[in-house]
């Protein structure tokens, strides 16, 4: 299974893909977890350690290496450069591991969008291109409510596209704005799962008011999730509530798509 989840900053899509990951990897399956977010916290979310985060430069940050795939510097704008860069190599080569688990952190791309024309962002999108189209493993594309990570080639191989919101009309209005970018880049199964629910009514809230899509479903807001981020655990290894929810997510995620569980 291939998937992308997106939303505005704070609604936690980050926990929800972290967990996601760990639940794939206790299943057996080979699983490449792809940060995506300029905020980069997936890797504590699946259980990384800070000084194991340290240590890893951003794919986008790599200068001497974007210039060596692209033939561009870094940071330029148009002229001449290969738009085929060679990106097999990079998930196994720059990844952290754990389990069964690798961990890809792309980091920030310059400002403009679909638009952007520079090494950067060409040898980004192909690099995700070649993952979601011919990578052997479950994925797992944590990103920000924008999309200017992917491109129309990559879309091809992503099963679903999942929108993380929380009860509030902003974030409802964020989540029709992504199923637009997404609809414009050629991805059709757009999923919602709802989080930082307080009571039934929030619940409500976010299915009454987002009636034209699926919700697979939604997780109650825990004070716990923020204290195991304090002490940099991940929520799948302290809070049981939390993973057993995020199953029933992924259950209903694989039925809604025809998957099998094994």
């Amino acid at each position: 299974m291939k998937i992308a989840i997106s939303g505005k900053g704070g609604v936690g899509k980050t926990t929800l893909a972290g967990t996601l990951a760990r639940l794939m990897a206790a299943e057996g399956r080979k699983v490449l977890a792809i940060d995506a977010d300029p905020d980069a916290n997936l890797a504590s979310a699946i259980g990384f350690t800070t000084a194991e985060v340290a240590a890893v430069t951003p794919l986008a940050e790599m200068t001497a290496e974007i210039e060596a795939r692209t033939g561009a510097k870094k940071g330029t704008f148009g002229g001449i450069f290969k738009l085929n860069p060679k990106v097999d190599d990079i998930p196994d080569k720059f990844s952290l591991r754990k389990d069964s688990i690798r961990l890809l952190i792309l980091g920030t791309i310059p400002e403009g969008g679909g638009g952007c024309y520079c090494p950067e962002s060409v040898l980004l999108k192909y690099l995700l291109r070649h993952i979601f189209l011919q990578r052997d493993e479950s994925i797992i594309l944590d990103m920000e409510a924008g999309l200017e990570h992917l491109g129309r080639g990559s879309t091809r191989g992503i099963d679903a596209f999942i929108v993380v919101v929380e009860p509030g009309t902003r974030s409802l209005q964020t989540a029709r704005q992504i199923r637009k970018l997404a609809g414009d880049l050629g991805v059709e199964r757009v999923f919602v799962v709802g989080n930082k629910a307080h009571t039934a009514e929030d619940r409500d809230f976010i299915r009454e008011n987002l009636a034209e899509f699926t919700v697979l479903g939604c997780l109650d807001y825990d004070p716990a999730i923020v204290a195991a981020d304090r002490r940099d655990q991940a929520p799948y290894d302290v809070n049981q509530p939390l993973v057993t929810a995020v199953r029933g997510i992924y259950e209903r995620l694989q039925t809604e798509l025809g998957t099998d569980t094994v």
